[in-house]
């Protein structure tokens, strides 16, 4: 089974997608929609070996706003991308217990 945290506005998301559809059955999640937990982000870092920072789009505006910053610790960072989601940088696919940041598309083939 493959899970894709996807937003469909997204470029690199809509590529990813494209690239997976022919592997398998894909469930997606529209996590703008359907919002992560802190839990299931801290899961994810776990998956991807990444710190929080890694796995955000600091440029958003959203973030600026929150008064983030980049030395923040992981748990304010992870509570931030629960609470906006659109934070979290995109796409993020999930399987066989392995997890891929689409960036770029072809770097999630590794884990199917």
């Amino acid at each position: 089974m493959i899970t894709m945290w996807h937003n469909p506005r997204c470029s690199k998301s809509r590529q990813t997608l494209a690239l997976i559809e022919d592997k398998g059955a894909v469930t997606v999640r529209k996590y703008l929609e359907d919002s992560p937990t802190a839990d299931e982000i801290r899961e994810a870092l776990d998956l991807l070996g990444l710190k929080a920072i890694e796995m955000m789009r600091p440029k958003e505006s959203a973030f600026r706003e929150l008064g983030l910053n980049k030395d923040d610790d992981d748990a304010t960072l992870i509570e931030a991308m629960a609470k906006c989601p659109k934070l979290i940088e995109r796409p993020i696919v999930f399987a066989n217990g392995k997890a891929a940041l689409g960036r770029p598309p072809e770097q999630v083939l590794d884990i199917l």
